[in-house]
């Protein structure tokens, strides 16, 4: 793995122009059900925003009034004011807070429960196709940063646009030509934020998708940490984090340069007016034009005014940044679910009958993302699996077996063809039931942080304690168990790393088992296996085998031999079908794949033309 080898299924979507209030108005079925209270926190912030110009209005009657008639009780009565209305507005702010912060908790639980669910729905592809840290950055981070948004970027942007439109109304009121004075910068702001809109947008999906692929490369080094250590591969890992993590901070940078230029634009510009206005202000009062309470008022208003002026650089890069964080999760949300089948009958003369076992009828299936004119994975497989039989899939690597295994629970779909369970066609049944048919064991067992009973239990919700006792006695896995720290509330830890191979593939086994399935899928399910281990396992095997129908990837002969038939699959077809002694004696490609026939014969006559197999000769 290297920083240029992380590819993501972010960089292959199109950054097409988008809209920024487009894409947060997506963000709005969301958003409904807590509308009545984030609405009340606007406008309760927008009231209390307004407290803050209601002070120099207090300010301008008190040096125009008290201070110049040298009344000291009036100063004392508009200080009270002050204090009244600044306590008001912190009250205020307070009340907002307190208004959105449940309802927006609510909010991000609800997308990220929605993200999660169709995650779980997406076909098998979708995740072969997308690196695991990409998608944990749109659960997690992307989500946080939308919850800000709402909490935070959302209701400033409006109460300081808000505070800003009655503040220069305000200006203009107590004095027109000085209000003009700091509305003329208002225009070329308003140029300037746009080109800074659309190019931070840019840097800010550059940034996050980046963070996105060091995620990816931090989750898969902890995941292989035992490859990286066995194969000392620990600086290369190093090199790629850097790399990846040089490549972020360098895009962050970027992005702090952008920000500081708009926010050093958005502070000077206003600044220089305001000197102006001060400047022509106190010209005027000395003219006796102007009043020095209106001047006071007029000066405590701009200031007033500044704070939200010089946020909205920073809002608006949170209003970019939340954009592209909403594009990011809509990208997942989007990606469509194959829809549901309409249940139908089988075809007159089609797809068995009744008790009819496991069948597939011409099935070829191409992987969707595989390139255009290449040849399909399975091409015309046609197999029956008898009620209460158990088959063996055989072939070379490369074959389709565990593809086509995969096509039987639907975690793909066939291309073309039909696959019947019982002379039901799959394609007619929603994939829940066929899920609840059939039971699966990989040759590689994913197990989760949980407990062992947990894990074992996943395959028959409600199974109770004999028949796990049941299935970890078929598995043979109730040995080791026992003899764990905590027994079956042992945590095995992420992905069961705790345990060994062939200790995670026997709980796989068992959990496959545990609910007495009508159907049973097994690749490989004990390639794992010592010998002695493998023959009581199998031992134990053939009394759920009997009571089931089953199709099992086999490599070992002494697996071929749980079967009651074999097919041998090749380049994606059927090749031939039968019984293990009549595939060994009729069959040279099962021969040779069962007893490595080839590769002894070669032996053989190596050696008797005086050379070896395992030592060169010694004038090479």
């Amino acid at each position: 793995m290297s920083a240029t080898a992380t590819s993501t299924a972010a960089s292959a979507v199109p950054h097409r122009k988008r809209s920024v209030v487009r894409a947060l108005l997506r963000l709005w079925p969301y958003v409904r059900p807590a509308r009545g209270r984030v609405f009340s926190a606007a406008g309760v912030a927008i009231v209390a925003a307004s407290m803050g110009l209601v002070m120099p209005l207090v300010l301008k009657w008190m040096v125009d009034g008290p201070v110049a008639d040298g009344d000291t009780n009036g100063v004392w009565w508009g200080g009270l004011v002050l204090l009244l209305v600044g306590l008001t507005e912190a009250a205020l702010f307070g009340l907002r807070r307190w208004l959105v912060a449940r309802p927006l908790a609510r909010v991000e639980a609800n997308m990220r429960d929605a993200i999660y669910r169709h995650l779980q729905r997406l076909p098998v592809t979708f995740h072969d196709r997308w690196p695991t840290g990409q998608l944990l950055s749109r659960a997690t981070g992307d989500l946080q940063l939308l919850r800000m948004f709402l909490a935070f970027g959302l209701t400033f942007l409006i109460v300081n646009s808000t505070t800003i439109l009655i503040g220069f109304g305000v200006l203009l009121v107590q004095d027109w030509t000085l209000g003009l004075v700091l509305v003329l910068p208002v225009v070329p702001l308003i140029v300037l934020c746009a080109l800074f809109e659309r190019r931070f947008s840019l840097v800010a999906r550059r940034a996050q998708d980046q963070m996105g692929d060091l995620t990816t490369v931090v989750e898969e080094s902890i995941l292989g940490i035992r490859i990286i250590k066995g194969f000392g591969r620990h600086r290369s890992q190093a090199r790629a984090f850097r790399v990846l993590s040089g490549e972020l901070r360098d895009t962050e940078l970027y992005k702090a340069r952008l920000l500081a230029g708009i926010w050093l634009v958005i502070l000077a510009l206003p600044e220089l007016f305001l000197g102006t206005a001060l400047v022509l202000g106190v010209s005027q009062v000395a003219d006796g034009e102007l009043t020095a309470g209106t001047l006071v008022a007029f000066m405590a208003t701009a200031m007033v005014l500044r704070w939200p002026v010089e946020s909205m650089g920073f809002l608006l890069a949170l209003c970019n940044e939340a954009a592209t964080a909403t594009d990011r999760y809509f990208e997942v949300l989007d990606t469509e679910i194959p829809d549901e089948p309409t249940p139908a009958a089988p075809a007159a003369g089609e797809g068995g009958t009744p008790g009819d076992g496991i069948r597939l009828t011409n099935v070829v299936f191409h992987y969707p993302d595989a390139p255009p004119g290449s040849p399909p994975v399975l091409d015309g497989v046609t197999l029956h699996v008898r009620t209460g039989e158990t088959m063996a899939l055989v072939g070379a690597t490369g074959s389709g077996k565990t593809t086509l295994l995969a096509l039987l629970p639907r975690l793909h779909e066939v291309t073309s063809g039909r696959i019947t369970l019982d002379g039901v066609d799959t394609a007619t049944l929603s994939r829940a039931e066929v899920r609840a048919r059939i039971a699966v064991a990989f040759e590689e067992p994913t197990l989760f942080s949980a407990s062992v009973a947990e894990n074992v239990l996943m395959g028959a919700e409600g199974a109770d304690e004999a028949e796990l006792a049941r299935a970890l006695r078929v598995s043979q896995a109730d040995g080791f168990v026992r003899a764990l720290p905590d027994g079956l509330e042992t945590e095995v830890g992420e992905q069961g790393l705790s345990l060994s191979g062939g200790q995670r593939q026997r709980l796989a086994l068992a959990r496959a088992v545990i609910g007495k399935p009508r159907f049973l899928v097994l690749d490989d399910p004990l390639s794992a296996l010592d010998v002695h281990t493998e023959a009581r396992v199998e031992a134990a095997l053939r009394e759920v085998l009997a009571d089931t129908t089953a199709l099992v990837v086999a490599h070992r002969p002494s697996t071929v031999q749980l079967a009651d038939r074999v097919a041998l699959l090749s380049d994606g077809r059927v090749a031939a079908v039968g019984t293990h002694t009549e595939l060994l004696r009729d069959n040279a490609e099962y021969r040779r794949l069962m007893t490595g026939e080839s590769q002894l014969s070669r032996g053989r006559d190596a050696e008797s033309d005086g050379g070896s197999l395992t030592a060169p000769s010694r004038t090479a």
